[in-house]
């Protein structure tokens, strides 16, 4: 004998949930005429789509480490084609998205953010040789710079800091081309996937290593020079933040470090405000730096004093 099925639970009953998306329509609503000022609400830029587009770069700027099996020789520059083609024509898509919902004053018309939509969607197509070629540098300097590291395919294919910079190099362009919010998405995109979080708007030189890479973070303004090396942890921050007389935030504004060239930062050290970081410079393991230094320098943690409190002194 069968036993009895468990009654259906009615879900809108139980939930309530007319009287809960009703709420969620009402807040919505206003949250959307405060964020559009009452203008029709405009496409956001689809995060699903960018995944899409990321994934179709890297393919393309990696077509044997990233592109499908077995292809050959012949094939490569038709698989990187038709991989750029279909990147390119939905990056577009997705700038014309943020074009227009930058446009708070409905300044532009539709045929004037389709024409800045193609025109940064070129540019960013004309600067991808550069981007590789960047890439290339920073691969080997992992390798370089990694007694672990067998041969720069393993450094391709392993290592979170490459994985981060490659994204990093594409959003930074974009950035650059004046679409912030995609960039951005993308720079959250290989923070998810890597645990290295780099802002888009980071300047980075050639021939950039991040060892381990877990926990790092560059911020918004920050200046890296060339052969720079991080360890895990690392941050590059603003020490404070600057408000106006009403207390609110001033947004912008250089208040991230400059790191020049050939300078080494170890595991877990801290470096904040807009300082320098003098050529050639080695900062220790868990340093905290809020003072610029001279070329040259080398920093690292006081010694351990050992103290004794007998008889409760210093209690």
């Amino acid at each position: 004998m069968n036993a009895r099925p468990e009654p259906r639970i009615v879900a809108d009953k139980t939930w309530d949930l007319d009287g809960i998306v009703a709420e969620l329509a009402g807040l919505r609503a206003v949250s959307q005429k405060r964020r559009y000022r009452g203008r029709s609400l405009p496409e956001l830029p689809s995060r699903e789509a960018i995944v899409t587009v990321v994934d179709g770069l890297v393919a393309a700027l990696y077509p044997r480490h990233f592109g499908p099996a077995g292809l050959s020789h012949d094939g490569i520059d038709w698989f990187v084609a038709d991989s750029l083609d279909q990147a390119l024509r939905t990056l577009r898509q997705q700038v014309r998205r943020e074009l227009h919902l930058g446009d708070h004053d409905g300044a532009l018309s539709r045929s004037e953010v389709e024409c800045r939509a193609l025109q940064v969607v070129a540019d960013f197509a004309h600067d991808l040789p550069r981007i590789r070629a960047l890439l290339d540098s920073d691969i080997r300097a992992a390798f370089d710079g990694d007694p672990a590291a067998k041969s720069l395919d393993e450094v391709v294919f392993c290592y979170p800091g490459i994985a981060a910079i490659i994204r990093h190099r594409i959003a930074h362009r974009l950035y650059l081309l004046g679409v912030p919010m995609l960039a951005r998405i993308i720079g959250e995109l290989a923070h998810a996937q890597t645990g290295v979080d780099i802002h888009p708007g980071a300047e980075i030189g050639e021939s950039f290593f991040i060892d381990h890479g877990t926990g790092v973070v560059i911020g918004e303004t920050a200046k890296i020079g060339r052969r720079v090396r991080l360890y895990q942890a690392v941050t590059l921050g603003a020490k404070r933040f600057e408000v106006d007389d009403n207390g609110a935030i001033v947004k912008g504004g250089d208040r991230h470090p400059i790191v020049e060239d050939d300078v080494v930062i170890y595991a877990g050290a801290t470096v904040l405000g807009r300082i320098t970081i003098g050529h050639g410079s080695s900062i220790g393991g868990s340093v905290w730096l809020t003072k610029s230094l001279p070329p040259g320098s080398v920093v690292t943690q006081a010694k351990a004093r050992s103290e004794s409190f007998d008889d409760g002194a210093g209690i």
